[in-house]
């Protein structure tokens, strides 16, 4: 017996969820669909699971076909299901949250996907249930990234204090104290502080940092403690 008989066949989708950091707000990579239905409308970058491909497989060869990146930080959110959510066929969509620096996008691939970066505040119709799919993966990140240092994935080598707390004020949509910030993060010890200044913002320049690799790899899963309660922000 090569099958379970009496048994309907559906398919399988993965949908990636995408966020960029731009230094000032948090960012989701869209494309337009490129087929009927609803051809033209923005969608998170997906596609089908290929026979004899897992499914991180798959997330991760969706990832790099629109961005050419590889290694990047992923991580699997949830299975979408239900019946009537792709109108064309039964198909199970299983999501991906990756975050990826911006500055390492590869630009010339936008033209075959008219992939755009769009900000989080202000994001257009999406397809089916995309936007389900974006809100879960939003409450997602903030629930890990208090607690474990990933975001330091959406920036890039080198940064200040000041870009790292715009970063979590975009992502929790609050104020954050600056002292109180600076000292936070700093008594995690993950930071290795530089001698040179981004000038830039202010005339005084705030002093560039750059992530301890072997620290942040120790501690990834440790529990830092970044914000608290991040469910109840004000």
């Amino acid at each position: 017996m090569t099958r379970y008989s009496g048994q309907s066949r559906m398919l399988v989708a993965v949908d990636c969820i995408i966020f960029g950091f731009d230094g000032e707000k948090l960012k989701l990579l869209l494309i337009k669909r490129g087929f009927e239905p609803q051809k033209n409308k923005w969608s998170l970058m997906g596609g089908f699971v290929q026979p004899g491909e897992g499914l991180e497989s798959a997330a991760a060869r969706i990832l790099h076909k629109l961005t050419g990146l590889e290694g990047v930080y992923m991580e699997q959110l949830f299975a979408f299901g239900e019946p009537e959510r792709d109108p064309v066929e039964r198909t199970i969509s299983v999501t991906y949250f990756a975050l990826i620096d911006i500055n390492q996008y590869v630009q010339q691939l936008t033209d075959e996907y008219k992939a755009e970066w769009v900000s989080l505040d202000a994001l257009p119709d999406l397809i089916f249930d995309h936007v389900e799919m974006v809100n879960m993966a939003k409450e997602k990140l903030r629930y890990k990234a208090a607690i474990h240092p990933i975001l330091f994935e959406l920036l890039p080598s080198k940064f200040t204090i000041p870009q790292l707390q715009l970063l979590f004020e975009a992502v929790y949509d609050v104020t954050f104290d600056k002292r109180n910030f600076s000292r936070k993060i700093l008594s995690t010890g993950l930071l290795i502080k530089q001698k040179d200044k981004e000038r830039l913002s202010s005339k005084r320049g705030a002093f560039y940092y750059k992530l301890d690799k072997r620290k942040y790899n120790a501690k990834f899963n440790s529990f830092l403690n970044f914000v608290t309660d991040p469910g109840n922000l004000k």
